[in-house]
């Protein structure tokens, strides 16, 4: 039975050549392994014959043909139609993959682009990059998430302003034992290994950015609980305790609707304390809080990859880094410019 060359870069083909051949000199059956790796049974046998002649016999060539192009006004047209999403044409959501391109290009211009040629193609002729979507939550409410940026938000600022209080954007985390894995480089084909407690152990933390009412002065404030943790409305109380004797003056606290916030214990000290007055964010909005930014960048950017050998040494990463971040107050107008918020620094 023929099969057809199999999809991928010479390089890919190359690199399933050599593993095939290693597999069958290793007394694995031909045709296990040629059902493994989706290739002829009769390809195995030719590719033991070449690699007796040396490790080069075994590249494969680049297809010979060129890909069809596209003109300019088709380029145009094209991105026109991608840009409606691809939900528009028939999928179940708005990701392109390159398979999903191909198709578009098939139906529209009648030329069939392999997906390998389309990645190349939207990074050379159409700008577009690789990138991980970010979910967002189907019960958001687009307008009043608007309303509540444009309009509400900058009420909330100037009465605070008025009051000569600081603004406060507060918010909660955790950290895990095991580290949050991120993309790094290695060499083709060889995937790294990062060794890693498979541990539940966990930092929860409370921080909070706050800008003070007259320069507009930023400032960090963070706070790690004992290992394994969970915040709860006593840490919470603790906190904004503690945040008002060091800022010395009134607060205005903006949060989202998590439980603990509204927990009888925090009700209660906000009715003892009115100089702290609170200011719920939209619901499923937490790009508005700059806060958020502080998580982000400190697991994302800073600690990305790292496996932690116990919960201390986690400990003494986080408060190196929450130290950094308070020593650069540009870093944190950069969180609070992210957000869009009409907030003049």
């Amino acid at each position: 039975m023929y099969m057809s060359r199999p999809i991928g870069s010479p390089e890919e083909l190359e690199r399933r050549r050599r593993r095939a051949v290693a597999l069958v000199e290793r007394g694995e059956r031909p045709t296990q392994v040629a059902r493994f790796l989706g290739v002829d049974r009769s390809s195995l046998y030719r590719w033991r014959q070449q690699a007796k002649h040396g490790t080069q016999a075994l590249a494969a060539q680049p297809h010979p043909h060129r890909p069809a192009q596209l003109t300019a006004a088709q380029l145009v047209r094209l991105e026109g139609l991608l840009r409606q999403g691809a939900a528009a044409h028939g999928w179940p959501n708005q990701l392109w993959t390159t398979a999903r391109v191909a198709e578009v290009i098939r139906r529209h211009f009648q030329l069939g682009f392999h997906h390998d040629h389309v990645g190349r193609f939207l990074r050379q002729r159409l700008g577009w990059s690789v990138q991980k979507p970010q979910r967002r939550a189907r019960e958001r409410h687009e307008a009043a998430i608007l309303d509540w940026q444009a309009g509400q938000f900058p009420r909330i600022a100037r009465a605070a302003q008025a009051r000569n209080a600081h603004l406060v954007f507060l918010d909660e985390s955790g950290f895990m034992l095991t580290p949050t894995v991120r993309r790094t480089w290695a060499p083709r084909g060889q995937t790294p290994i990062l060794d890693a407690w498979d541990r539940r152990d966990r930092i929860s933390a409370i921080s909070s950015i706050t800008v003070s009412p007259r320069n507009r002065r930023l400032q960090l404030y963070f706070d790690l609980l004992p290992d394994n943790t969970n915040v709860r409305g006593e840490h919470i109380v603790d906190y904004l305790r503690r945040l008002k004797a060091q800022i010395g003056g009134p607060l205005t606290v903006l949060w989202d609707g998590s439980p603990i916030h509204r927990s009888a214990l925090v009700q209660a000290y906000l009715a003892a304390h009115p100089e702290i007055q609170i200011e719920r964010l939209p619901a499923y909005a937490p790009e508005l809080n700059p806060d958020e930014l502080v998580w982000a960048w400190t697991k994302y950017s800073r600690l990305g990859n790292l496996a932690a050998q116990n919960t201390q040494w986690l400990r003494d990463y986080l408060e190196t880094e929450f130290a950094y971040v308070r020593r650069h107050p540009e870093l944190l107008a950069s969180f609070i410019e992210k957000t869009n918020l009409p907030l003049r620094l």
